[in-house]
Order: structure tokens, then sequence, then C-alpha cells
């Protein structure tokens, strides 16, 4: 099990952890009820972090950001040793926690995604795992809440005696979910993103060469580069430069940001 905590990847606090240790953090919160906030990030993710100062304060206010993406991961092991041998990927971490959690009689929710999605997930986790219990799954509106719809949709997914919560409403809008509502849960929620429509057969995941090499951005953009190709070149390129500035020391980034002014109610 390797688990050293938080470390500082542009600004952004990443913890240098395996699957292992992520399963079992959200395990020992899950069975004690007790609140728990977690996303996988891959580059994308930490760069709205980098480049947002609310964001970022967010993500840092997590207790687990698992290294999503390889480039991710290699960074903590280049700026900090960590000696990762893989990342912890969000698709391939839910299926460790639903596996954990069937062991351990552990009720989940399933929040994000169309109606569809959400009922195809729900079905596709039950076979996997057939002693898993999915106390509840309901897709998400694609708007801010007000606060009674807020509350409402707190009291659903707590009432429904679930131990851990799945969110899945893309990024940075799961991570704010995360942030805003873990505490009020009293349950670990687990920002996943992708998960949803890989698993509910939505998308196809890439091969996994194509994983190992850290290209996973390139299949993506692939398959919509309309919509894709300003957050992948862009955001990528930055990436890499801010990257080399912290490696040669000639940046040194505080995982500081700014308290967020209001609450983004997504659902």
């Amino acid at each position: 099990m390797i688990d050293q905590g938080k470390k500082n990847v542009l600004g952004v606090e990443v913890d240098a952890v395996d699957y292992e240790a992520a399963v079992a953090r959200i395990v020992s919160a899950a069975k004690s009820s007790r609140p728990y906030s977690c996303t996988a990030l891959a580059v994308h993710g930490v760069m709205t972090g980098v480049l947002d100062p609310e964001q970022r304060y967010r993500l840092n206010g997590l207790d687990l950001v698992t290294p999503d993406g390889q480039p991710v991961r290699w960074a903590l092991n280049a700026l900090h040793g960590a000696g990762l041998p893989d990342r912890v990927y969000g698709p391939t971490l839910t299926l460790h926690i639903c596996e954990a959690a069937a062991r351990e009689g552990l009720s989940i929710y399933l929040f994000g995604s169309r109606p569809a999605t959400v009922q195809r997930l729900s079905e596709e986790l039950t076979s996997r795992f057939p002693e898993l219990e999915v106390a509840g799954a309901e897709p998400s509106s694609f708007r801010q809440l007000t606060s009674a719809e807020h509350q409402a949709l707190i009291g659903r997914i707590r009432g429904s005696g679930a131990a851990i919560a799945f969110v899945g409403l893309g990024c940075p809008r799961q991570e704010v979910f995360a942030y805003e509502c873990s505490k009020g849960l009293s349950m670990p929620v687990i920002a996943v993103g992708a998960a949803f429509d890989y698993h509910a057969g939505e998308q196809i995941e890439p091969p996994m060469w194509v994983q190992r090499l850290g290209l996973q951005w390139a299949h993506r953009l692939g398959q919509d580069p309309r919509r894709l190709w300003k957050r992948y070149l862009g955001l990528n390129s930055l990436y890499v430069i801010l990257l080399a500035l912290q490696l040669l020391r000639l940046w040194r980034p505080r995982p500081t940001g700014s308290p967020p002014r209001e609450r983004h109610l997504y659902g």
C-alpha cells in the first residue's frame, strides 16, 4: 500500500496514493458514516485549479485527490519522488470501491449523467457485483438548483441509507458538488466523471497501451474534436510548461486559493 499524503502539483494538492490506499480510506469513512470528499484528477482537473483560485481552494479542501491521469502521476514521481507504479483512475477506482462495498455490505448511491445512463450503470454494477446494493440512482438536472431543490436532493441521498455516493457531473461541477455536499451527507462523496459513461457502455475506453502512454486525452479529442480541442491542446501545453517551471524551481506554486464567494448548487 502506498499512501504518502498530499503533494503540490502546480499548486493543487494531489495525494500520492495507490488503489489499495484510496479504497481503504473511503471504506473506513463509509463504515463510520464520516464525511469524506474525493475526486480523481487528470490534467484538465488540475488545470481548473491552476487557473481559478476559487476552484483551487475547493480542490485543496477535498479529503482525497487521486492522480487520475498518467501525466499527473508522472508529475508526482518527478516532483516528489513518489514512486507510484500506476495512476488511480476514476473508472477503475469506482470498480474497486464497489467490490469493497459489496464485500462490506455498504450500499451506494449514483447521482449524475442522463436517466438512461445512470439506469444502465446501476444494472451493470449490480451484474458485476451481485451482492452490491444500489440504494438509489438519479440523473443530473444539468443546471444549478435552488436552495430548496438542493436540500431535497441531499435528503434523498441521505434518506436512501447509502454509505457511499458516486457523482458523475463532469469536471469541474462534480468537484464543486463534492466540496459543498460531503459534510451534509456524512458519507464519502466520490466524483468519478467518465466512469458513469464508460461503465454504462455510453463511451468506449481507449486501449490499455494508449492509457499507459498518457494519451487518453488524444483518444477523447478524436471522438469529439470540435468541443474538446481547446481544452486539451491549450491546457495540456500550459500544464507541461508550468510543470517544467516547477521542476526547475523557477516557479514555486503555493497551494492556496480564494474561498468561494458563493455556493454553486449543481444538480
